[in-house]
């Protein structure tokens, strides 16, 4: 028997710094969220998202087609930059991505951010056994994730990523079989 998670990057939503948790899709997100649904509809039998609004707000058409509620997970989450805005963004997470354990002030860790998004992962192959659940989280959790299972997930992957995005990881019992983009950028 194999369970399916499909791990969904939030579609657009316009950058506004120190409301993180609360940004909104635009309006290409929210098509882009109804694509989502539409593309993952018919295989999926329960939806998890991260509290935030942009995650929530780009899996909730495919709840919505599925007439199942979402069921937030805050591990989910992304992973916590900094306490504050950091301007040189790029810098700042390519240092993070060369030492694992590093963080910023008020920062998380990628070993961190990873950790908290594989016990999340876990719980999932346990709750959802045999079963296909869509996951709307972020970039770089997404990557921390494959991450754990197969370091050629890193930086560059994770700047590869379209939003949205999705990569359907393939189990059988806790042991990752397949990982398949299941998503095409335009």
């Amino acid at each position: 028997m194999q369970t399916t998670v499909s791990l969904v990057r939030h579609a657009h939503a316009s950058y506004v710094p120190d409301l993180e948790a609360t940004r909104e899709l635009s309006e290409r997100g929210h098509r882009d969220a109804v694509r989502v649904a539409e593309r993952l509809r018919g295989a999926v039998d329960a939806v998890v998202s991260s509290p935030s609004v942009r995650a929530v707000q780009t899996v909730e058409p495919l709840a919505d087609a599925l007439e199942t509620p979402i069921v937030v997970d805050s591990d989910f989450k992304e992973r916590r930059l900094a306490g504050r805005h950091v301007d040189e963004f790029a810098d700042a997470t390519g240092r993070l991505w060369n030492d694992f354990d590093a963080s910023l002030p008020g920062g998380e860790s990628n070993r961190e951010a990873q950790r908290r998004g594989t016990a999340a992962l876990d719980r999932l192959l346990d709750r959802y056994a045999d079963r296909h659940v869509a996951v709307g989280t972020h970039g770089t959790l997404l990557t921390l994730v494959l991450n754990a299972y197969d370091d050629e997930y890193g930086e560059t992957f994770r700047r590869s990523l379209s939003v949205p995005d999705v990569y359907r990881l393939t189990f059988e019992g806790s042991e990752l079989v397949g990982v398949e983009r299941a998503w095409e950028a335009r």
